[in-house]
């Protein structure tokens, strides 16, 4: 494993030292959800656009509202555009 490759435990230490930093809820920080949108856009659109779509997510997310319905709501939205993108012109 390279020093940049996280194994799940020190994935989960990162994601609560970014809850504890900016003072967020577990379900604010959905790792699973956001770990499936990157996979979902690496493989439906290219890999440099998966940290590029989860950013979009988190703003739409933030713009909408920012609940956790709302982000599950704009990760929904990217994954579909994503599943599809291979059939856009």
């Amino acid at each position: 494993m390279s020093e940049r490759t996280l194994p799940p435990e020190a994935l989960e230490a990162w994601a609560a030292a970014l809850r504890r930093r900016f003072d967020l809820a577990e379900d604010d920080l959905p790792i699973a959800l956001i770990l499936d949108l990157a996979r979902d856009v690496a493989n439906g659109v290219a890999r440099p656009a998966a940290p590029f779509s989860a950013f979009a997510a988190g703003l739409v997310a933030g713009r909408a509202g920012g609940s956790p319905d709302d982000v599950r709501r704009a990760v929904a939205d990217v994954v579909e555009l994503a599943v599809g993108w291979e059939q856009q012109p």
